[in-house]
């Protein structure tokens, strides 16, 4: 079964290999340096040699028009082709197409099987989208407290957004017992990679004692950095905040946020 058809660059519509065996890893480190067409050969190889993921890949560059003219309806297909193979990255990919009624049905049951079906092979996009389902009981009744155990599981594979939202959990009380000083832990685990919706977090923690000592220099600081990364809300904090300060304080604040370095994520146990 050949994946890519009616493509209008020529150099992708022969795909043969001489690789003895194909792996989806090649093919991506081939896609980032600029090679669609060895991209695709990879991509097919693999599908045809059992990898589900490989029509996944080829049905993101007609997602998203590499290689080949945009094609949604051709990219659906092929995620439906990988998602029936097993592939958790199409499963997630359709689910979310039928949530949003992309090119697809408009189908919230539909979305929550594929999804979900992700989630539990351990797929990290997957757990996440499948505790926004629960969240907002779309495709099933709605459970704050299982939606809270797919990000947790999702957070455990240092999954940014989940993190974020398990931050939020514990900040509001939905779906655990509200623990500020847990929140305020999760978001500095976030910020620290520079994510700007955890540095504000922080900052509104810092500024109001929330989880965490009162401290207006902190408080503006992360602030600081997260206007500079377009937080919306951010901006005004730290300038609320700098009227706060002195001019010694101001000083110490901006000294850390220009000497401020991201690091990675870490896992959450």
């Amino acid at each position: 079964m050949k994946l890519l058809r009616n493509v209008t660059l020529a150099a992708v519509v022969m795909m043969q290999t001489n690789s003895a065996f194909a792996d989806v890893t090649s093919g991506i480190k081939m896609l980032e340096a600029g090679n669609v067409k060895g991209s695709v050969e990879v991509f097919q190889q693999a599908y045809d040699e059992g990898d589900a993921d490989g029509a996944f890949y080829i049905g993101r560059l007609f997602e998203l028009g590499l290689g080949t003219d945009k094609d949604m309806v051709r990219a659906a297909q092929l995620f439906g082709a990988a998602a029936i193979k097993g592939s958790a990255k199409a499963q997630n990919r359709l689910g979310l197409m039928h949530l949003n009624g992309q090119f697809v049905l408009e189908d919230y049951e539909r979305a929550f099987e594929l999804i979900c079906k992700a989630a539990e092979t351990g797929d990290a996009d997957g757990q996440f989208n499948c505790g926004m389902l629960y969240k907002d009981g779309k495709g099933v009744a709605a459970d704050e407290a299982k939606a809270v155990a797919y990000w947790q599981k999702a957070a455990a594979q240092a999954h940014v957004a989940s993190i974020n939202l398990l931050a939020q959990a514990y900040k509001n009380g939905a779906g655990v017992n509200a623990d500020a000083e847990h929140a305020a832990k999760l978001f500095a685990n976030t910020a620290a990679a520079g994510n700007p919706l955890a540095l504000f977090e922080l900052a509104k923690a810092y500024t109001h004692g929330a989880g965490v000592k009162k401290d207006p220099v902190k408080a503006y600081s992360f602030a600081n950095l997260a206007a500079t990364r377009s937080m919306e809300g951010a901006a005004e904090l730290r300038d609320a905040l700098r009227a706060q300060l002195s001019v010694e304080q101001i000083k110490e604040a901006q000294a850390f946020s220009r000497g401020w370095k991201a690091k990675p994520v870490q896992f959450v146990q």
